[in-house]
């Protein structure tokens, strides 16, 4: 079958795609993906990925939406991909919108974290819900990440209860194994400016208001300022999508009184190797889908911290893999980063519960291959 991949930007197929596109090629589907040109473009074409770069947006800008949608729509029909997968929320709503337009194909969304939630003022939530109402229309199945999101999808009129499955998520458990960096902690401790006997509480995100940074910095000059030995290690970094400015004015602040504690890597590639540096890993995000990376940290055997929302609270068993904290909240984010630092017995208890959970329910190869099994026979079925 031929197959169309769609997202925004590349950092989407770099960082969560690969293994899909792999598990197609595997299963001798020929795979385009579609996005936005982008740095990680020319590094993975010359590993053999196939590449249609185009402007898609990232907001709903209506002049660029209809050109992405019409730029779209010409490249659908020069193709004729048997299959249309659509990924990221305004890349999923236009791709779906040019995929009606052009015909013939099968349209396939994966809700990686539905851009409405709870916490959303009320009219902003009802706009969003109905665009996702007003997409599914032009969806023929919809695997959601996460299980609340496939229960919202359904209880909102998304899609129908027939059409939507929760696949889940998951991680490569042969490269996140922590028995692979037990005798080379203090010295990659030290290459990044850590010594042996810190406290590291840790961060992968990108750096944006929404992954709950500016919590996460105000926890950690508190925590600082009590405890000399306290470090937060930050791998992430803005794209050049991203325009949120609103946590410049707490990093500078927490650059200013932290120094040399505060440890900030960008992007990285050496994820299993950063996660083992840490004490306890943090993502107070204010919404998810279903978040590898605390997949990873779970695998690399790390206790989390992560806000009480759809898809971290699938993940993390509160009390048990780690705790549970309300979004927003950076007094109740510094306590529970302070109970799991004072007591090594509970963060390794958790740690070690929190790999049982992530080998028993969040293993990459399995999610990739439930996933094709059922494409392939939703196609057969709808052909």
């Amino acid at each position: 079958m031929k197959v169309c991949q769609l997202c925004a930007v590349d950092f989407t197929v770099e960082k969560f795609l690969l293994p899909l596109i792999d598990g197609m090629e595997s299963a001798g589907w020929q795979v385009t993906t579609i996005c936005s040109d982008g740095p990680a473009i020319p590094v993975l074409s010359k590993r053999g990925y196939r590449f249609r770069t185009l402007p898609v947006a990232r907001s709903m800008n209506p002049f660029k939406a209809i050109r992405s949608i019409f730029a779209l729509y010409k490249v659908f029909r020069e193709e004729k991909f048997d299959i249309i997968h659509v990924h990221t929320p305004v890349a999923a709503l236009l791709g779906r919108i040019a995929a009606a337009l052009a015909g013939k194909s099968f349209v396939i969304y994966t809700a990686h974290g539905f851009y409405f939630h709870d916490e959303m003022p009320a009219t902003k939530r009802k706009l969003f819900v109905f665009l996702e109402q007003f997409a599914g229309k032009f969806t023929d199945f919809l695997f959601c990440q996460s299980s609340e999101d496939a229960q919202d999808a359904v209880k909102e009129g998304i899609m129908p209860e027939e059409r939507v499955f929760a696949i889940g998520n998951g991680v490569d458990d042969a490269k996140f194994n922590p028995v692979k960096y037990i005798d080379s902690v203090i010295d990659n401790r030290k290459s990044v400016g850590i010594p042996e006997d810190a406290q590291v509480a840790g961060i992968i995100a990108r750096m944006v208001k929404e992954k709950g940074y500016r919590e996460l910095l105000e926890a950690s000059i508190n925590l600082a300022e009590r405890n000399p030995s306290f470090y937060l290690l930050i791998v992430g970094g803005k794209l050049a999508s991203d325009h949120d400015q609103a946590i410049d004015e707490i990093l500078d602040n927490a650059r200013a009184k932290m120094g040399s504690r505060l440890v900030e890597l960008g992007f990285r590639s050496d994820t299993p190797m950063l996660l083992s540096l840490m004490d306890v890993f943090c993502l107070p995000s204010y919404r998810e889908g279903l978040p590898r990376t605390i997949i990873e940290a779970m695998m690399m055997g790390k206790p989390v911290i992560a806000t009480d929302i759809r898809g971290c609270r699938e993940e993390v068993i509160h009390g048990i893999t780690g705790l549970l904290v309300p979004s927003k909240d950076s007094l109740k984010l510094e306590m529970a980063i302070e109970q799991i630092m004072a007591d090594k017995e509970l963060a390794k208890k958790m740690g070690d519960e929190g790999q049982k959970r992530a080998n028993n329910l969040f293993i990459e190869n399995k999610i990739v291959d439930l996933q094709i099994s059922m494409i392939r026979k939703l196609v057969i079925k709808g052909s």
